[in-house]
C-alpha cells in the first residue's frame, strides 16, 4: 500500500510541473501545438508505422528538451536573480 501512496505523490508532483509548463512557458505551449499538427498529419498523410515511431521519438525528444531548458533558467533565476552577463548568456545558449 505504501508503494501506490509514493506512487501518487508522485504523480501529482509530476503533474504540478506539468502543468506549470502548460500554464507559464510560451515555448512549450508553441511546440505542444506545433506536435498536435504533426500528429494530426501523421493521421491525414498515412504515414508508415517506422516514420510514426520516429515521429512521435522527435516530438518528445523536442518537449524533454524544452522541459529540461526551463529547468536550468529556474536554477539561473535562483543562483543569479539579478541580471548577470553570464545568467544572461546561459539563458541564449539553452534558447538556442
Amino acid at each position: 500500500m505504501d508503494r501506490f501512496k509514493k506512487f501518487g505523490r508522485s504523480f501529482r508532483h509530476a503533474a504540478r510541473g506539468f502543468q506549470y509548463v502548460l500554464t507559464h512557458e510560451k515555448n512549450f505551449q508553441n511546440e505542444l501545438f506545433i506536435a498536435l499538427f504533426v500528429v494530426i498529419g501523421m493521421f491525414l498523410f498515412h504515414v508508415t508505422r517506422s516514420e510514426a515511431i520516429v515521429l512521435t521519438f522527435v516530438i518528445m525528444i523536442v518537449l524533454i528538451t524544452e522541459l529540461l531548458n526551463t529547468v536550468v533558467e529556474r536554477m539561473v533565476d535562483i543562483l543569479k536573480p539579478r541580471v548577470h552577463p553570464y545568467a544572461k548568456l546561459i539563458k541564449g545558449l539553452m534558447a538556442a
